[in-house]
């Protein structure tokens, strides 16, 4: 198969302006974000159940680490029939997600500014430079890479590794993820993969916790919550590796001597 070669104006006028302007699009879908997003209030309620879940469950984990009297201190503190938390704090059911207004709005402002102007760029970008070789990966591909790397060139003869117009645009908007964090600095709306995998992680997490139900199942985990010291004889292990320690230093210096 014959070596092709790319001419150098493809660079000037294909491949460079594709990268031009999908970084400056992203910038752009960074600040109208900002412009048009509302900043979230904090449910004091909400936090402070959270936290308190967040501290059953450190608990569990973790109370082979403290003596056993403060551990059923604690434990009586979240579980106690007259007056622990996880007992007598009752909390309504949060609202469905589909019948909250806010949560609609937020929703449709993510696909404004996310989806929409990624397709309609792509598209305008796959018609302006249609039928375009840009680049190659420096590394050989299978043919199973072909659909990926070169959408909107259809030719069986061309080498897998070539990379055509359409897809260097969404290698592109990818692919820019550092450069949005140097120059946006972290947690920026141009990163469209993470916009897309906080969108996934969203919609799976749509149906709200009950927190009735989480109480519940936290006080039940907490209540068969055994303790098993894990210091025990930590003082006699301690001074047992140091007497080791020091018995091998006097011997290497002893022979040293």
């Amino acid at each position: 198969m014959a070596e092709l070669l790319l001419d150098s104006d493809i660079r000037i006028w294909v491949f460079l302006p594709i990268v031009l302007i999908t970084f400056l699009c992203g910038i752009l879908r960074h600040y109208v974000s900002v412009l048009i997003s509302t900043q979230k209030k904090v449910d004091l309620t909400q936090l402070q159940d959270s936290q308190a879940m967040i501290r059953a469950r450190m608990l569990r984990e973790n109370c082979k680490y403290i003596p056993e009297q403060s551990f059923l201190m604690r434990r009586h503190f979240f579980n106690n029939d007259d007056s622990g938390y996880l007992k007598t704090v009752k909390r309504p059911a949060g609202p469905q997600p589909m019948t909250d207004p806010n949560m609609m709005v937020e929703m449709l402002k993510g696909q404004l500014t996310n989806m929409l102007p990624m397709i309609a760029i792509g598209g305008w970008i796959n018609w302006t430079f249609s039928g375009f070789v840009t680049t190659k990966v420096p590394f050989p591909l299978t043919l199973r890479f072909k659909p990926m790397l070169q959408r909107g060139i259809e030719l069986v003869s061309l080498d897998a590794s070539w990379v055509s117009s359409a897809s260097w645009y969404f290698l592109n908007v990818f692919g820019l993820r550092s450069i949005y964090t140097l120059v946006l600095g972290e947690n920026n709306a141009a990163d469209q993969a993470r916009i897309m995998e906080e969108q996934m992680s969203g919609a799976a997490m749509a149906m709200p916790q009950d927190p009735k139900a989480a109480f519940k199942a936290e006080w039940e985990a907490l209540e068969i919550a055994e303790h098993r010291w894990a210091l025990k004889d930590v003082e006699s292990d301690l001074l047992q590796k140091a007497e080791v320690e020091w018995s091998g230093s006097g011997q290497s210096y002893g022979a040293t001597s």
